[in-house]
């Protein structure tokens, strides 16, 4: 089942549409791209941040510059607070980031190329997920995208799960 699938099967038994937003670095707006390629997914989707400088995250996101410092901006404490930040900002039910090194650089010996962190913020719920991928810059940036819409699949699926047994 796609996102929209789901968000209509979430609507038909909650009565409501769970609305959903983006806060992306490394993949520069793709996973937005992909949600806003589906027909209709004006109902559910209300925007994106792309927040490629740590100063975007900082100012516009509300990452604590404290996070970046002592973790980095690739990290599953940075990918929440965006997540967090861009849940609020868009004033959205759930809202996911990707933070990450596409290659071929930006990489150090604890931060590899292809290394994402995957964020998810929702009511109750609050989740980072570490990927590392292998390929280049493109395949990497296509592999986190897939990757961040199978996260948010998941959690849609959870979510009509609850539903059904309450």
């Amino acid at each position: 089942m796609d996102i929209a699938e789901l968000i209509g099967e979430y609507q038909a038994k909650a009565g409501k549409f769970l609305t959903i937003g983006t806060a992306e670095s490394a993949t520069g707006g793709r996973v937005a791209d992909r949600l806003t390629n589906v027909p209709g997914s004006s109902d559910y989707f209300e925007g994106s941040v792309v927040s490629y400088s740590n100063e975007v995250k900082i100012n516009i996101l509300g990452v604590r510059r404290e996070t970046i410092e002592n973790y980095g901006a690739v990290s599953p404490q940075a990918a929440i607070e965006m997540a967090e930040g861009g849940k609020k900002l868009l004033g959205v039910d759930i809202c996911v980031s990707v933070t990450g090194i596409a290659g071929p650089s930006g990489i150090t010996p604890a931060k590899p190329v292809g290394l994402f962190y995957i964020g998810l913020s929702a009511e109750g719920e609050k989740s980072s997920q570490k990927y590392i991928f292998h390929g280049n810059r493109e395949e990497n940036k296509r592999d986190i995208v897939e990757a961040t819409l199978n996260i948010l699949r998941q959690y849609l699926l959870q979510c009509i799960s609850k539903l059904k047994h309450s």
